[in-house]
């Protein structure tokens, strides 16, 4: 659909490729791309999962740093930094399960992308990181606060601080990915597991994300009023009265997805 980001559909799965020769520098075309994909790919409702996905040799390698060295802190105060979150939170929005598919490089915006998932998949040779520090710079599309959720603050700090690049294995054992494969099993594994919510309620799935999503951003009072509000909305779904019926019935429920 892009010049850099293709939109790929094939049984209820979509591919959100990103193809920028020849390590997927996130270009403010790029982010661009990639916010339109995460929207596409939202409102299909013939998409029940997405994978994220660089290629099989690197995921992303980070920012364009050419194109970011011109620019001044005024340029950054406004537009432009934002502009540098708003493609992450698009695709961390996407209301569907979302599974990373991390092969080669992740680092920098090429690890701030694939934070957005929901799981992430990495290659045995995969390195992953936030090297920003070495620039003088810190993560800034959700780098600092998508990391710390997802490993605690001490371990984000870590990772932060020193910059380092750090090995599927060790990534697999802080959470950071959540299963490691063999390389050129990366992309089959992640499609693999994005197919398993093929035919799935995808309204109870949606919700689900929204409150698992949304709960982490605020205490466990208002937590448990999002899922209150959530669960009970449920009720006036197809796919609640199928699911139900065929468990009353002992049979297996075919949701609809309405």
């Amino acid at each position: 659909m892009g010049e850099f980001v293709r939109v790929e559909i094939e049984d209820g799965v979509a591919t959100i490729r990103l193809d920028r020769p020849k390590m997927n520098a996130l270009n403010a075309q790029m982010q661009a791309e990639l916010t339109e994909a995460a929207a596409r790919v939202g409102d299909d409702d013939a998409v029940a999962a997405v994978v994220l996905y660089g290629g099989e040799r690197v995921f992303a390698a980070g920012a364009d740093i050419k194109e970011m060295a011109a620019l001044s802190a005024a340029d950054m105060a406004g537009a432009r930094s934002r502009r540098l979150q708003e493609f992450t939170t698009a695709l961390a929005a996407i209301p569907k399960p979302v599974i990373a598919a991390i092969t080669g490089y992740a680092l920098g915006g090429g690890l701030e992308v694939a934070l957005t998932a929901d799981f992430r998949v990495a290659g045995e040779g995969a390195k992953v990181g936030q090297p920003e520090i070495q620039l003088g710079i810190i993560p800034g599309a959700g780098g600092t606060q998508r990391l710390a959720r997802l490993v605690g603050p001490s371990r984000a700090k870590d990772l932060v601080f020193s910059g380092r690049h750090v090995q599927a294995d060790e990534a697999l054992s802080l959470g950071l990915v959540d299963r490691v494969v063999p390389d050129d099993r990366v992309y089959a594994e992640a499609v693999a597991w994005a197919r398993t919510f093929v035919g799935g309620p995808a309204a109870a799935l949606r919700a689900a994300k929204e409150a698992i999503d949304t709960g982490l951003e605020v205490d466990l009072a208002t937590g448990l009023e999002i899922e209150r509000v959530q669960f009970a909305a449920l009720f006036a779904t197809e796919d609640r009265a199928i699911g139900m019926t065929a468990f009353l019935e002992k049979g297996k429920a075919e949701f609809t997805g309405r």
